[in-house]
Parts: structure tokens; sequence; C-alpha cells
């Protein structure tokens, strides 16, 4: 039996736009009972800052699989590597036979861009044509790629603390169809779609910066005790989840939950429920709407089939098994 080993550059060859629909038929497949997904499991590191995820999941007429995945997020500036790096094994669910082990880094990348494009595709005005950044790091490049493909985006404004980043950020799209900028966070919070990727655990994006009218993709929170967001943007807005028994102990609403700030009634419902048609989108050209992204198992199994079934002759590398 042979076990297809595929790296980074496979999964880098699937594009934007194919794993948006990958994805939204996932969200697709959960809520209407096709997919099973138990909440993902941690292993908290504190004398690392850090921790480690277990994501199983089966999507019908997808596959199966599991993706091993840490979070830590000083890793870059303490030894020069990612702040998510992750294994992903791809199994066919009739016979349990593991047809591949992906690049879970790249492939995480990829699918969480895609929740984003998928949120921006059901949630932003239709006429939304900026894009704000806060946060710089490799997941700012997947939300570019997915959500333009969603809006006619003309301007991206990006901020970080890290002005290297930034810097580079801006630099490596100078030949791209609209206009990439720095700019400080409150520039960035006011765009017509806002996708913070950061990893903080106290709010730096304030209500007053967030336009009427503005969808926010919230990917930073994922861990218990992690916030981004102004609570009050939370109040105001119409939250959606993508999982909520996840959101709840780790998305963007988590903490404000905790303290009472928010309650459950205060959150529209998920993701899903609205690519589906069960629930309304937005209501409004003046609505703030916003995604809590925690990431799902469901969205790497789809990743991962779309991955394996789009690579062209020989594998990255063959492993006999």
């Amino acid at each position: 039996m042979e076990t297809e080993l595929y790296g980074p550059e496979a999964v880098g060859d699937v594009s934007a736009s194919e794993a948006v629909d990958a994805v939204e038929n996932a969200f697709l497949a959960y809520h209407e009972g096709d997919a099973e997904m138990p909440a993902k499991s941690y292993i908290d590191l504190p004398e690392f800052d850090g921790d480690f995820r277990s994501m199983p999941a089966y999507v019908e007429g997808m596959g199966a699989g599991v993706k091993w995945v840490n979070s830590h997020p000083f890793n870059p500036e303490r030894f020069d590597l990612p702040s998510v790096m992750g294994v992903m094994i791809y199994s066919d669910p009739e016979t349990a036979r593991p047809l591949a082990v992906m690049d879970g880094t790249t492939l995480t990348r990829l699918r969480t861009g895609a929740a984003a494009g998928v949120a921006t595709r059901y949630l932003a005005r239709e006429d939304a044509s900026s894009l704000g950044l806060v946060g710089a790091g490799a997941q700012a490049y997947s939300q570019v790629e997915a959500v333009s493909g969603e809006v006619d985006v003309k301007r991206v404004v990006v901020a970080d603390v890290d002005e290297e980043a930034v810097e580079e950020f801006v630099t490596s799209y100078s030949d791209r169809a609209f206009d990439v900028e720095a700019g400080s966070t409150e520039e960035a919070a006011g765009c017509d779609v806002v996708s913070t990727t950061t990893p903080v655990r106290e709010p730096v994006v304030r209500r007053e910066w967030i336009r009427d009218g503005a969808h926010v993709n919230a990917m930073g929170a994922d861990a218990e005790g992690k916030q981004e967001l102004d609570p009050a943007i939370l109040q105001d807005a119409r939250v959606y989840v993508d999982y909520w028994t996840q959101c709840r102990h780790s998305g963007e609403v988590n903490v404000p939950l905790s303290r009472g700030e928010i309650s459950e009634e205060d959150v529209a419902g998920s993701l899903g429920a609205v690519v589906c048609g069960d629930l309304e989108g937005r209501t409004g050209d003046d609505d703030v709407t916003v995604f809590d992204s925690t990431g799902l198992a469901i969205q790497d199994v789809a990743a991962a089939d779309l991955v394996y079934s789009s690579v062209d002759g020989e594998p990255f590398e063959l492993v006999e098994g």
C-alpha cells in the first residue's frame, strides 16, 4: 500500500477560489448532517507559550482525516519557525486506508483564508472595495487571496506592530491590480472588510473604528482567553460563528461571554446556517457583521480532499507502508 506524502508545494498549487468553494461545501455538509466533527482537543503548554490541537472529522463525499497542529505565537522571534505548524492525515473512510499525509501548515493557511472567503461571500456588502488587515503574518496573505476573490477589492490597508512584516507584505503585492499600503490599526479597521489575524489577548480593534456596513472576519482568537475585538463591536453587530461549541470556548466571543458582556442571544447563529439558507445573513447596508472563526476540522478535510484530487502526475513523495 502506498501513502502519498504532499509537501507545501502540492498544497500551495491549489487556488484560493477553489479552496473557498470546497470550504463552503464543508459548511453546507456539516449543517445538513452529512459530516461528523468532535470539538478540537487542546494540550496547553503555558511553559512554552503555546499549545497543541487535535482535529478529526469526516465529511461525506470528501473523506476523513485528522490534523495535529500547534499554536506558538513566539516561534518566529525565538526559533525562526512558523507560529503554526501541522500534519494532516487524509483517509478513505470506507477502508480506513491513509491516502495521504500532507503539510498541515500550508493547508491550515489555505483553509483559514478560505473560511474568511466564505464569510465575506455571504456577509459583506456587494459594493465592498477596501480590505483592512490587522496583522501582517502568514495568514494575512491568505486573507487577501480569498477575500479579493469575493469582493472587488481596490485598496488594501495592512497594520502590524512588526514594521518589517508590513513592509514585506506591501512589497509582495506591488504588482497586483489593487493598491496595498501600510497603515495604522485604526485605518485598517476602517475598511469595508476587515480581517484580524493576531494572537492577542486584549482587544486591539475599537468599536469607533468600525464603519457602518463593515464586515469583520475575526480569525485570530482560537484558544481560551484570546480576544481581538472591542466587545462593543460584538454587542452592535450581527455575529456568526463557525462552530458554537468551539467559539464559546476559544473564539472571539469566549472572553465577552465569560464576563457577561454579551450573551448567547447576541450570536445570530452559524455561518453554515447562512450558507444553507436557513438563517438570514446581512439584513441591511448599515449592518456590521462579524464572523467568529476558530478553525474547523471539516475545513481541513475539505482542503485535503481538494489537494488530493488536484495533484497531477507524481505526488510530492511516496512512502511505502
